[in-house]
Formats: C-alpha cells, structure tokens, sequence
C-alpha cells in the first residue's frame, strides 16, 4: 500500500488573503507544513496541490514537489482529488491541512495507521475536548462516535446534548470529542466524493464530510491526545507567534 500526502493550498483565502506564503519565523506556512509532513514515517510522498502559480513557484524554489490545479475547487478535497488523478499509483491519500504548520507527523502516522484495516475507505482524527470553550464554540466542530470508532455525526454545537445536566457540569458526565481536520481517502473513495451534490446537513452546518454521512460512508476515527493549532486568520498568527515566542 503507498500513501500520498496531499497538502491543498490555496492563495485566495477569504480570511486571509495569501496565508499559504505568509511568514512564521522565517518559513512561510506551506513550508512549514511540507516539512512536518516529511517527517512522517507512514507516507511515501509528500505533495502541494494548489491554485496559484506564485505558491508553485514559491515550492519548486524549495527543491518541494507542487502541482497546479483548478482555482474552481469549492474543498480541498476537490484539490486533493484533482492531484491524486495525476498521481495514479497512490492507493491511500492523507488530505493535510495547509494551515496548521505545526502539525505533528505522529497524527498523519495514525490516520494513515487506519487504513492498515481494508475495510476502512475514509478516515479522520478527534481529540478529546477538555474545555467548556472548545464545547461550546461553533467555530470548532464536535463529533460523536459509535462503539466501532466510527463517526456518527458533527455539529458545530455540544453533541450529545445532556439533557438533565447543566451545562457546567457536561464534560464531568460525558466524553465529548471535538473534530481535528485531517483526512485519509481510499484512492476511489477520494474520487466518488468529489461527484456527490451538495447535502441538506452539510448546507446547515457548512462542513462538507456530512455530506459524505449522508450519502451512506463510513468514516473511522482515531482518537489522538496531541493538540493542533490551525491558522484562520491573521490574528490567529499572532497568537501562534506568541505562543512560540513564549515557548522558547
């Protein structure tokens, strides 16, 4: 089995403009993410997929292999999609997300773990949420699971909702998982994704892997204990540059 590591990248971010080629001490953000994606031990390549000539130029200087694709995607599992058609001899595709540059390879090693069972097609990670601010912000998704570590459904709200329980005292009756964005695909499986219609529950929750629930997939979960930062925006960056500024 040979796995390809997709990092979709994308310059004309609504929120931030650019963020591909924007710099954190001294690397930009692409750089930053291909490099930790390198040093998993489970992926046999490691490849950026994006939409502008500027961020291929910008990785082709780095020595780092980049393919160009459509601007017209609406996912980057579209731009996965695309790449891994131009990549034919992958069977497995880990989608890394282009803005978390300091994702930690152990958590693409265990996505790509999943795929060691050939039943699974999709896989994705959770982390278990230890906050009442995590479970409670919309802007980071939760997930519930069944016995077989396979996901349920996400929302952007506390689910399950304990009924009988303030909301207070939630985390201390439940384990509540909250959803960390990277993916693993099935080669076809990746392929079939990109030709479903746009689904009810993915219009209401704006998050594109109901769709895939919806029409039927099973998606497999590994829980991971690492915490993973992602880059929305410029004042996200700050943080982060606080943070490890902090660290050192």
């Amino acid at each position: 089995m040979r796995i390809l590591g997709i990092i979709p990248a994308r310059f004309a971010s609504t929120r931030f403009p650019g963020k591909p080629l924007t710099d954190i001490n001294g690397k930009s953000m692409i750089q930053r993410v291909y490099e930790q994606a390198l040093k998993s031990e489970k992926l046999d390549e490691v490849v950026a997929a994006t939409d502008d000539e500027r961020i291929l130029l910008h990785m082709n200087e780095l020595g780092y292999r980049a393919i160009l694709t459509s601007d017209q995607h609406q996912s980057g599992t579209d731009r996965c999609a695309e790449a891994a058609e131009k990549l034919p001899e992958y069977d497995v595709i880990i989608n890394i997300q282009g803005d978390e540059p300091y994702i930690d390879p152990r958590q693409i090693d265990l996505v790509c773990s999943c795929f060691a069972d050939k039943e699974t097609k999709l896989a994705t990670l959770v982390k278990e949420i230890r906050r009442a601010e995590e479970l409670f912000n919309p802007n980071s998704p939760k997930v519930i699971l069944n016995k077989f570590f396979e996901t349920i459904y996400f929302s952007r709200m506390p689910i399950p909702y304990y009924r009988e329980k303030p909301e207070e005292e939630w985390l201390n009756e439940h384990v509540y998982y909250k959803h960390i964005g990277i993916y693993g695909y099935e080669r076809s499986t990746l392929l079939a994704l990109t030709k479903l219609p746009v689904s009810s529950l993915e219009k209401a929750e704006k998050l594109e892997q109901l769709r895939w629930l919806e029409n039927g997939y099973r998606i497999r979960a590994a829980v991971t204990d690492i915490e993973t930062q992602a880059v929305d925006t410029p004042s996200d960056l700050q943080l982060l540059l606080h943070q490890k500024q902090e660290s050192r």
